[in-house]
């Protein structure tokens, strides 16, 4: 049974289901989650167990609030992530300058873990349809990111340009 369930767990929590319990998994009824949930019960069900999909609601409009900020505080603590990832995205440029390691490698290196901070952004923008506190100023951190590659991308343009013109020199950028 573990075997059937880390896969099942793995899809839910992709899709952005949050556990509330053994075998019992949270989601708000909308689009963004019924392929993920479609794809966790055909795990279950090709492993020949049996998946039981509801609606649920809570009786008590506290207990639909409760429900509301279980699934927040999992989109919360998601975009806390994100935004962390994306300041350490900031260091690690920021002591490539300072270096003045500007090379076409470390661009292509830098490219890829931009792309990779889009696509978590955008993953977490469609799971998060109940709106987390953190996902305003997650919008704005990509942008900061955005502009700090495209800063570099200059600095190593104009780096490289120097190194195959030895007898110009590239303007230096603050």
């Amino acid at each position: 049974m573990l075997a059937l369930g880390i896969p099942v767990a793995w899809e839910l929590r992709r899709t952005g289901a949050v556990s509330v319990g053994q075998s019992a998994w949270l989601a708000p009824s909308a689009p963004a989650f019924a392929d993920g949930i479609a794809r966790a019960v055909a795990i279950i069900e090709a492993a020949g167990g049996e998946a039981l999909v509801l609606d649920a609601s809570g009786r008590q409009p506290a207990d639909s609030e409760r429900l509301a900020a279980v699934y927040t505080a999992a989109r919360e603590a998601e975009w806390v992530e994100f935004l962390a990832e994306c300041g350490k995205y900031l260091v690690v440029i920021d002591k490539e300058i300072a270096k003045g390691k500007l090379t076409l490698a470390e661009l292509d290196e830098e490219e890829q873990s931009l792309e990779r901070l889009r696509r978590w952004y955008r993953d977490l923008r469609l799971r998060d349809v109940l709106g987390a506190p953190s996902a305003a100023g997650a919008d704005q951190r990509l942008k900061e990111c955005e502009a700090k590659l495209e800063d570099y991308t200059q600095r190593v343009f104009q780096a490289v340009a120097g190194a195959m013109n030895p007898g110009t020199q590239p303007t230096s950028r603050a």
